[in-house]
């Protein structure tokens, strides 16, 4: 993006932002992980439980764009603003995931999702311009955490739902293999506090995400 001047980037931002939030994800290139499993018999309330946790995690996916496009905008490197990039569009696929999901378990998407984005992007750019090894920080911290908060998902979701554990098991290795990748990368150590603070803004996302 070396070519487009600083508003066109925010233009291509705002769209971008725009189309997450609103529509509907574009295909996965990969296989759709639920595709070849078999749906077990489950009651009203263990469907609705397992919307509720499916779009939590699409939620997430929302918020990951934002972060990750924020990143990508302020990153001092043009290698790094790149692989931001890249992680975006991978987990654009993790997106089309949760919303076929959904979809099938006749479920909404978040109606926060809009402020998941835009609060993410801002936090996002924020922590690209502390500095490189500071923002391949925020990711390893982010995704590490978004691995254990989807270990919590496999041990609530309804045992008989198959489909959405298949899902969030193919979510959890891609997401652990991107924290590997930031800490390869040298991704620098984030101090106490901050954890603590993603880990709190994680858990009112949760909460929020989840009901509305």
């Amino acid at each position: 993006m070396r070519h487009l001047s600083l508003t066109d980037r925010l233009i291509d931002e705002l769209q971008h932002g725009l189309s997450t939030c609103h529509l509907r994800a574009p295909a996965s290139a990969r296989t759709y992980p639920a595709d070849t499993v078999e749906q077990g018999e489950m009651s009203a309330q263990e469907q609705a439980h397992a919307a509720g946790l499916m779009r939590v995690n699409n939620a997430g996916e929302v918020a990951a764009q934002g972060l990750y496009r924020g990143q990508a905008l302020t990153a001092r490197e043009l290698a790094l603003s790149a692989a931001m990039n890249k992680a975006a569009e991978e987990e654009i696929e993790h997106l089309y995931w949760c919303q076929r999901r959904l979809a099938e378990l006749d479920q909404r998407r978040s109606l926060l999702d809009g402020v998941w984005y835009w609060g993410s992007f801002a936090i996002g750019a924020l922590a690209g311009a502390a500095g490189d090894k500071w923002s391949l920080g925020f990711v390893k911290e982010t995704e590490q955490q978004v691995g254990a908060h989807l270990d919590r998902h496999l041990d609530h979701l309804p045992e008989q739902d198959q489909r959405s554990r298949a899902i969030v098991t193919a979510m959890r290795e891609d997401e652990l293999r991107h924290a590997r990748d930031a800490e390869r990368a040298g991704a620098a150590d984030l101090p106490l506090p901050v954890r603590k603070a993603m880990t709190l803004v994680s858990k009112i996302m949760t909460f929020a995400a989840y009901r509305i």
